[in-house]
């Protein structure tokens, strides 16, 4: 058998094992220290002892990439399609980790030659990102829990709003485009090496500390947002590592990858949504449970912004409308009744300042009247 369709089938056996040790496993927080230890010393077994003809084909750059990329990517992708915001929380607590893990650590890739070397990296490289969302470990909870929310936490709030800052503040002065192209110009002088450090940089940093903060809150939307970033620059990151041995030298390769960065990145383009609800929420198969999100969320903003009475007249109205079946459902018939709603509404009465008494006299003011 070929030697690249043996490491492809090996790969996809790997990610086949991972993918059912999540599904069929119950998380249990990670909160055990010797399920820790079993794991990384099976793991260091598995590193150490392997054969080499046999890691050769099973820890490689692919399996790397299936575990600590494609299959995150679409764990996260199905989160942010279904109802509950738990597993919003529990992948963004991943990528905020993992993600930017995985694409620190590839540029020692290029660094190590020597195939044994080579193995023993990748295949710790892939139990360190299994156990980050391994059910039983739980690692990127366990490193938020213990290090990220109690020491970075509340360091890093302060430095976003800086940042936020900072980045409106480039947004001006980039605005102008004499300043854009002379930044342009500068980065086209920078080694190869050097533009892709600041590229990735530019598609984690922020992000990384925008996640870490989004996290320690409440609101769900945030987590919604960023876990949808690290979706779709994930996504984007792979193609960037493997299309730049080609493509890497070509003038204006790595300014068009940080443009497509910073148009997934920031609020006024909203990329990210654009690209996960066109291209990665079909590939998935995932348009009706994301339909499904999209109206329990729609709910529970209407629930917010009116009272429980209007609320429960528009989502009758809303109800009727998607049935069809009847011609009540019709949005003319539908609109009156809801202005029919409005009328009923009793507005609290308002008292002038001034007006008539009951004895009829008028109670403005004049010449005599007390002041206090």
């Amino acid at each position: 058998m070929n030697e690249a369709v043996l490491s492809l089938c090996c790969s996809l056996g790997v990610l086949l094992v991972v993918s059912l040790g999540y599904s069929c496993i119950k998380p249990n927080g990670g909160q055990c220290i010797k399920i820790h230890l079993v794991y990384f010393a099976s793991a260091i077994c598995l590193v150490a002892f392997l054969p080499t003809n046999i890691a050769k084909y099973v820890f490689t750059e692919l399996t790397v990439s299936l575990v600590g990329a494609m299959y995150p990517v679409y764990r996260a992708t199905r989160a942010v399609c279904t109802p509950d915001d738990d597993d919003d929380k529990e992948w963004l607590q991943y990528w905020m980790l993992g993600g930017v893990l995985f694409m620190i650590t590839t540029w020692v890739d290029d660094v190590i030659k020597q195939n044994s070397v080579d193995t023993i990296w990748l295949g710790s490289l892939l139990f360190i990102f299994y156990w980050l969302y391994f059910p039983l470990t739980c690692g990127a909870l366990v490193v938020y829990e213990k290090v990220t929310a109690p020491y970075l936490g509340p360091k890093l709030k302060p430095l976003q709003r800086q940042m936020n800052n900072f980045i409106i503040y480039l947004q001006q002065m980039l605005s102008n485009a004499f300043h854009l192209y002379l930044v342009w110009i500068i980065f086209m002088f920078l080694p190869a090496g050097l533009k892709r450090i600041v590229a990735i940089a530019i598609g984690t940093v922020y992000p990384t500390i925008c996640s870490i903060t989004a996290v320690a809150t409440e609101e769900i939307e945030d987590d919604t947002y960023w876990l949808t970033y690290w979706s779709v620059y994930g996504c984007l990151f792979l193609i960037m590592d493997v299309s730049e041995d080609f493509l890497g030298r070509i003038p204006g390769f790595y300014t068009l990858i940080i443009f497509t960065t910073i148009y997934l990145m920031l609020p006024m383009f909203r990329g990210a949504d654009k690209i996960f609800r066109k291209v990665l929420v079909p590939l998935a198969g995932l348009h009706e449970l994301l339909v499904l999100r999209d109206a329990i969320t729609i709910k529970k903003q209407m629930l917010k912004d009116l009272d429980p009475e209007r609320a429960a007249v528009v989502q009758k109205s809303i109800a009727k409308f998607f049935d069809g079946s009847t011609s009540d459902s019709d949005p003319s018939v539908l609109k009156e009744e809801l202005m029919q709603g409005w009328g009923k509404i009793k507005l609290p009465k308002i008292k002038l300042p001034f007006g008539k008494a009951e004895d009829g006299s008028s109670d403005e003011p004049n010449e005599k009247t007390n002041l206090v």
